[in-house]
């Protein structure tokens, strides 16, 4: 298998037709080895318009998906950026091709481990992983600039929305029943307001399901 030739088949059949045009997120995704952030057995499937299972109930995005996440809160060169689930930190790794350093925060260690790994093999030196429980973010080195999860979810935690900067960005896709859409929501000196992007309907990320009795 041609990996270099199927990441490039990924980019332009998945990838640029969703109009996806930044540049920065296509040459990383053009280099990037996304296969190092899957298991073995599934590395077969690393360039395939799908969900990629990393672990037990655990996804990496599509390639679509995340890409169109990423360019929908607009990171810029000289900003942080957190991705929450981030699972083995392939959608941080993007992400850190377009901002200054990037924090992958996964509640699983083992799969915090293996993201760890995986960029420092795909040679992705400005992101830092950590593990925390998915709806407490990862409030130690907030702010930032720009949010993104990693999965949907039914449900956003108004902890994220605090980490945010003053003109921060959080990409949520969020989830009711089959139906889902990514919210980009924005965060001014005091309030907080959002706009709907594009549909998609990626997997749940853990602990992200509406609790009984939950009020929309």
């Amino acid at each position: 298998m041609d990996l270099a030739q199927s990441r490039e088949i990924m980019v332009e059949s998945q990838v640029r037709t969703a109009d996806v045009t930044d540049t920065r997120i296509l040459r990383a995704m053009r280099h990037l080895p996304r296969e190092r952030f899957a298991p073995a057995q599934k590395r077969a499937i690393a360039y395939a318009d799908l969900e990629i299972e990393v672990g037990d109930g655990r996804f990496l995005m599509r390639p679509r998906d995340l890409a169109k996440l990423i360019q929908a809160i607009g990171p810029q060169p000289g900003e942080r950026g957190l991705e929450i689930a981030g699972a083995t930190g392939y959608g941080a790794a993007v992400l850190a091709a377009c901002c200054r350093e990037v924090i992958s925060q996964e509640p699983d260690g083992d799969l915090s481990f293996a993201a760890h790994a995986a960029l420092e093999s795909a040679g992705v030196v400005n992101v830092k992983t950590v593990s925390t429980a998915v709806v407490d973010g990862w409030k130690d080195e907030a702010p930032y600039d720009v949010i993104l999860l990693n999965g949907s979810a039914e449900f956003v935690p108004d902890a994220w929305l605090k980490q945010l900067a003053p003109g921060g960005r959080l990409g949520v896709i969020l989830r009711q029943g089959p139906v889902g859409a990514a919210r980009i929501y924005t965060r001014s000196e005091d309030t907080i307001a959002f706009r709907i992007a594009f549909d998609a309907f990626p997997p749940l990320a853990p602990g992200l399901a509406k609790p009984r009795g939950f009020s929309f």
